[in-house]
């Protein structure tokens, strides 16, 4: 298999086959990232895409879920995605979920027709980072749309049956703000409804317009006791059937939780750790080494 460059997936697609269409990010100009900056971005051509696909039917002939890797995969175009799709099932029928990294501006490029087809060809479960639901605090984190586009575009997935997971930070606004945050992601999430949830925590990367900006004193992270209260806070006013898929480890307090059924147990987890926290170590802002 042909894989270029740093490779990054969901901890939870461990098990999942990765399939490389892209290389790097299409959009790569986040406040708060990394992951492929110095990465120039370019799709992978599609002879290059069928053998690999070859070399995976002989190996994993009966897998069933495949993971399209760089960055926002998504944002090839349906054209593009409908051809990898078939050639997925015509060397490995048993595929049942074609995943992949996907953003909201992937989304808007494609018509509601193409986004059908995709969704008939097996595409689904995408890992969309929004971020946050606070219009200001997306600005900032310059992810390259607006919060209508947010919820004008996850609406278009669900109609089209396409089930994606919502990706969000807790401290994304910033210090004392976090009630805020965790306000605005759920009304997001209680809006459009997502498979899942899966939270990170905001973290600082050298070289990065962020860092620059808390250099500068622009931007000021929020505490720990900030990020667990807005953990705590989110939990509390997420109101639809959902999993909490929080076990980054970028994440104080990780767990996984199936809600409403779990919230009251994953409440109390969060408030454990803040009793059985330091105070000094509460009200300090924690290196975090992961994106």
């Amino acid at each position: 298999m042909n894989y270029t460059g740093p490779i990054y997936r969901p901890p939870y697609e461990a098990n999942t086959l990765l399939l490389q269409v892209t290389v790097g990010c299409a959009h790569n100009k986040c406040t708060f990232c990394t992951m492929y900056r110095d990465v120039k971005f370019s799709v992978d051509k599609m002879d290059q895409v069928e053998k690999d696909l070859q070399e995976a039917q002989a190996k994993y002939p009966t897998v069933k879920r495949i993971f399209l890797v760089n960055g926002d995969a998504f944002v090839l175009s349906g054209r593009r995605l409908k051809v990898i799709a078939e050639m997925i099932h015509e060397y490995l029928p048993a595929v049942e979920i074609i995943t992949m990294y996907a953003s909201i501006n992937n989304i808007m490029g494609k018509t509601d027709d193409e986004i059908a087809e995709l969704k008939r060809l097996g595409i689904g479960d995408l890992w969309i980072g929004v971020e946050t639901g606070l219009g200001d605090a997306l600005d900032y984190l310059n992810k390259g749309a607006s919060l209508d586009d947010a919820y004008e575009q996850l609406e278009r997935l669900n109609r089209a049956g396409i089930t994606f997971f919502y990706g969000f930070m807790f401290g994304a606004a910033g210090k004392g703000r976090g009630f805020e945050n965790a306000e605005a992601n759920a009304k997001l999430i209680n809006s459009v409804k997502p498979l899942g949830i899966v939270p990170t925590t905001l973290n600082v990367n050298e070289g990065t317009q962020l860092a620059k900006d808390i250099e500068e004193g622009k931007f000021e992270m929020a505490t720990e006791r900030e990020v667990l209260e807005e953990q705590i806070r989110t939990l509390e006013l997420v109101n639809v059937p959902t999993y909490y898929m929080g076990i980054h480890v970028i994440n104080t307090v990780s767990f996984d939780a199936q809600l409403p059924r779990d919230k009251k147990a994953a409440i109390d987890r969060v408030n454990y750790v803040i009793s059985d926290t330091d105070e000094t170590v509460l009200d300090s802002v924690p290196i975090r080494h992961s994106i």
